[in-house]
């Protein structure tokens, strides 16, 4: 019975997948593709500029001047280990930058794959198709909630992990035609910890995003028309109101935390990286500007109250895209 409860979600997520697969795969692909050929032709214009004007990135510079070297080689063997350390978190920040458009543009696919997961089953009447087989709307409608979270993202951490070790050797290719040794410059960088900080940010990610997930899903599920507006307009008006209520003196309603925790948390939770900056729950050290990156430090996030109630809050708006989706059939 749990061999053919798994099969049938394998299915229904595949099922997703494939009639989704323009968001889930080949826009992160894409993204990924034009991030690095307009770096690429950002290089080839920096070197064509610099050669019309005499200007040599292996010779001149703040850092010839610095350490009294004729080339970069020669820069890079007088750094010590402080120095070494800023030249791989440069290279580090040179991988997640990639990364970080691709993951911008999954924010957006979950967020309108989500507002229409329920909502267009229902316009074209392929809901009356999918009711008559034997799943049920719970079967259905998590499946749906595993293609936000878990397929999307997975998808897109593996296109940006592409994309960042791209990058690098693209750095490392230029700067080898500076006098640079590819392999000496590649081992200061942490390719391989980046790689794992992305993979293991992805179950952080599935439980901020719930909340956005869920609410969602629900006006997916609810609205009878026009889900993009019902999904906006009521928490920001919602907010708004309480912003009146804070100015007229009424009710003592903090404003600043309304916004933040409900409005916020409903519409911009499914980006990622929004939990960076969602929650005061995270440790920064101040020492490295990747801190925020490490996993140790990302972990702190399960101690965070604030995780748990919105994932309280997301499982139970999943709850109601169940019950809207099973009786609101309607096109």
């Amino acid at each position: 019975m749990k061999t053919l409860a798994g099969n049938q979600m394998y299915w229904l997520v595949k099922r997703e997948f494939w009639e989704h697969r323009g968001g889930f795969l080949w826009a992160p692909l894409v993204t990924g593709g034009i991030f690095l050929l307009l770096n690429i032709m950002g290089i080839i214009t920096a070197e064509v500029i610099g050669a019309r004007h005499g200007i040599h990135i292996g010779e001149l510079g703040a850092a010839k001047q610095h350490f009294g070297g004729g080339n970069l080689q020669s820069v890079i063997s007088q750094m010590d280990a402080g120095d070494m350390s800023q030249v791989g978190m440069a290279l580090d920040m040179a991988m997640y930058s990639s990364m970080a458009l691709i993951f911008v543009v999954l924010g957006f696919v979950v967020f309108f794959y989500c507002l229409g997961a329920i909502y267009d089953e229902r316009r074209d009447r392929s809901i009356l198709f999918w009711k008559s087989l034997p799943l049920s709307d719970t079967e259905t409608v998590i499946s749906k909630v595993l293609s936000a979270t878990l397929v999307a993202p997975v998808i897109a951490t593996a296109a940006g992990i592409a994309a960042g070790i791209l990058q690098l050797l693209i750095v490392a290719t230029t700067l080898s035609f500076h006098g640079i040794h590819v392999w000496q410059l590649l081992m200061l960088a942490h390719p391989v910890r980046v790689t794992l900080n992305m993979i293991g940010h992805i179950p952080l990610y599935l439980l901020w995003a719930l909340p956005s997930v869920g609410w969602l899903m629900a006006c997916s599920a609810w609205a009878r028309t026009k889900p993009f507006l019902w999904a906006i307009a009521l928490p920001v008006a919602t907010g708004l109101l309480v912003s009146w209520f804070g100015i007229m003196g009424l009710f003592n309603l903090s404003a600043s935390w309304f916004w933040q925790n409900i409005v916020a948390r409903a519409l911009f939770s499914a980006f990622p990286g929004a939990s960076l900056v969602g929650s005061d729950d995270l440790i920064h050290t101040g020492n490295n500007n990747l801190d925020f990156m490490n996993l140790g430090n990302a972990y702190h996030l399960l101690a965070s109250v604030n995780l748990w109630i919105g994932v309280a809050a997301g499982a139970a708006l999943i709850a109601a895209a169940i019950w809207f989706r099973r009786w609101r059939d309607d096109g």
